[in-house]
């Protein structure tokens, strides 16, 4: 098993990059879509995108995939600073906006796609992260939810604000949409289309030696902003899985999103699907409570056993990474940089730990 940490588009900077091989990290995944676009240069940049309703920011330009060469400059970047790109979390919305919602650009999008998952096998990044999903992650708030009163994240009940039109997975793709909101879209309309985009371009994936890894629904509700999800419940991954054994078809497992689920086991869950070799890389945080109402804590301190989660994935031969996906911010200078340093000082203790113990 190998630690990395997940960067968002504006933190590939040599401090960022630095910061991480400095506490432990020896991959990287990385947002390449800029959530924190919102058309002002003044907009501060943050560590974490929440709440917002109306959109986290404009997706990117929708004719501007990502190219080969930009990709390799990343690349570059990354493994001067001694770190190895990993995986690359999410479609920008602007190049799948009609996958998810069945639009009128579908098939052009479609074959996007697998241009951009053509190109990515180019540059040797072998994991495509992805969220299939028309809300996306929304109703979280921020309050000082963890130990000594730290800066977290969490969920205080349903959210059912429509999506407005213009808008998917967070992201406003059409600003000039007209005024009102996206339609309701059942669970079997949602399934057919992630069947269709996984048939499409899994044989792209194949080709191009790309796992294409689904993250599951967060918050893991069967339905948020009047939307339906797809895994909201840990064995709705064996559905999705069953669409297509390909092995290219893969999961990004969030551990803290599926501790949050109201239904299932964690722990049988990680077993499951680590000793059936479907899991890609790792998601890993601590969280008390169950949706709708939950709070994330500092990874040694919420609901979840990390260590036994450590042992289990040991024990089922994960080789894959594993990453603080975010963690609370502490109170000083550098909140971001603290929090996410004692998350990655904890998790390569516990891997001490299950290394020490399979001598």
């Amino acid at each position: 098993m190998k630690l990395g940490f997940g960067l968002y588009s504006h933190m590939l900077t040599p401090a960022f990059l630095a910061f991480a091989r400095q506490v432990g990290a020896t991959h990287v995944v990385v947002h390449l879509v800029d959530y924190f676009n919102k058309g002002d240069s003044a907009n501060p940049r943050q560590d974490q995108p929440v709440g917002e309703l109306g959109g986290w920011g404009y997706a990117g330009p929708p004719g501007k995939l990502w190219t080969v060469e930009e990709m390799r400059a990343i690349k570059r970047q990354i493994e001067t600073a001694g770190l190895v790109w990993e995986a690359i979390e999410n479609f920008d919305p602007a190049h799948w906006h009609d996958v998810l919602l069945d639009g009128p650009k579908k098939k052009q999008q479609l074959e996007d796609l697998r241009t951009i998952i053509g190109r990515v096998g180019e540059v040797g990044v072998p994991i495509i992260g992805y969220n299939f999903s028309i809300a996306g992650v929304a109703g979280r708030i921020t309050g000082p939810f963890a130990r000594g009163n730290a800066l977290s994240v969490g969920m205080a009940g349903p959210v059912d604000t429509p999506v407005p039109n213009g808008m998917v997975w967070n992201m406003v793709y059409d600003p000039e949409a007209p005024p009102g909101f996206l339609p309701h879209s059942t669970h079997e309309q949602l399934w057919k289309r992630l069947e269709d985009f996984l048939h499409y371009c899994l044989p792209a994936a194949e080709a191009a030696g790309v796992r294409l890894a689904a993250h599951p629904d967060d918050p893991p509700m069967a339905t948020v902003r009047g939307q339906p999800r797809l895994v909201y419940r840990p064995d709705l991954y064996r559905k999705l899985i069953d669409i297509d054994h390909s092995r290219s078809n893969q999961l990004e497992f969030c551990v803290g999103t599926i501790a949050e689920m109201a239904e299932g086991d964690v722990y049988e869950a990680v077993n499951q699907y680590s000793e059936q070799d479907r899991i890609a890389y790792v998601h890993l945080r601590n969280v008390r409570g169950k949706v709708p109402y939950y709070k994330e804590t500092h990874i040694d301190e919420g609901d979840l056993d990390v260590l036994r989660v450590m042992r289990i994935l040991w024990r089922n031969g994960f080789a894959g990474v594993i990453i603080p996906d975010h963690a609370p911010q502490l109170t000083c200078d550098a909140p971001w940089h603290a929090g996410m340093a004692f998350a990655m000082g904890y998790l390569r203790a516990c891997l001490k730990v299950v290394e020490g113990e399979s001598r």
